[in-house]
């Protein structure tokens, strides 16, 4: 097919819109049992923070009762979210994560 008629409107000029995926927030919440240290500690190796940004996030939860850990995809948000748990529970913490649409 020559150029011509892809540009004059043939079905093959159809364009094609992709919508962006909405994004999500993964939110550490505040419980007594759960050690600041362990919280640090998961938002350095679950998420990815930096020690001065995962400190920033635990006083967070710490004095506000949640602190945002990270904004991914839902599929991202919600793996995340679910290693965070399973470290928790492996360390005998009942630390807690939501998702919510950022």
């Amino acid at each position: 097919m020559p150029y011509d008629d892809y540009e004059s409107g043939s079905s093959l000029a159809q364009k094609t819109f992709f919508k962006e995926p909405d994004d999500y927030k993964v939110i550490l919440l505040n419980d007594d049992f759960t050690t600041m240290d362990f919280v640090v500690k998961v938002l350095q190796t679950v998420f990815h923070l930096s020690s001065q940004e995962a400190e920033k996030v635990m006083l967070s939860v710490h004095k506000t009762g949640s602190g945002v850990a990270g904004i991914y995809t839902y599929d991202i948000a919600s793996t995340r979210a679910q290693i965070a748990v399973s470290m928790a529970r492996q360390q005998g913490f009942p630390l807690r994560c939501e998702i919510q649409k950022a």
